[in-house]
Parts: C-alpha cells; sequence; structure tokens
C-alpha cells in the first residue's frame, strides 16, 4: 500500500462530506479534522473496518463541527 492509499472511510456528518468520504488518514488512532470552507468536520476511529475496491478502510464516524478562529 502506497503512503497516500486510502485508508480510512468517514461515516456520517453534514452532506458535503459525501464527495470526501474515502480518504487517506495519517495515524488512524487520532481523530481526523476534514477542512472544509472555514470549518474542520471532526471524524474519530472506530474499531470497525469496511471492505472497498481501495482495500480495507478504517471507519471514522463524525462527532463534531468547529469553526476557524479568524
Amino acid at each position: 500500500m502506497s503512503a497516500s492509499a486510502p485508508n480510512a472511510f468517514l461515516r456520517g456528518g453534514p452532506d458535503h462530506c459525501d464527495h470526501k468520504r474515502v480518504r487517506y488518514v495519517r495515524d488512524v488512532r487520532d481523530t481526523y479534522k476534514l477542512p472544509v470552507g472555514h470549518a474542520y468536520e471532526h471524524f474519530r476511529p472506530t474499531d470497525e473496518t469496511l471492505e472497498h475496491q481501495a482495500g480495507t478502510l478504517r471507519i471514522f464516524e463524525w462527532v463534531t463541527r468547529t469553526y476557524v478562529a479568524e
């Protein structure tokens, strides 16, 4: 597997994340922050996996949104 091959699936959260569900996450043990506009969608890793055409993906569950300070 290459260093940037998809290894995570982002479950839940707002619809604007739909086209960004399959991702490469550097550390699958930490919460992943997906930048979207002036906010971050936060996804927490679970123990679940999903078989996908990209391979076995760790499932991350949406937990919250935070906004970038100006």
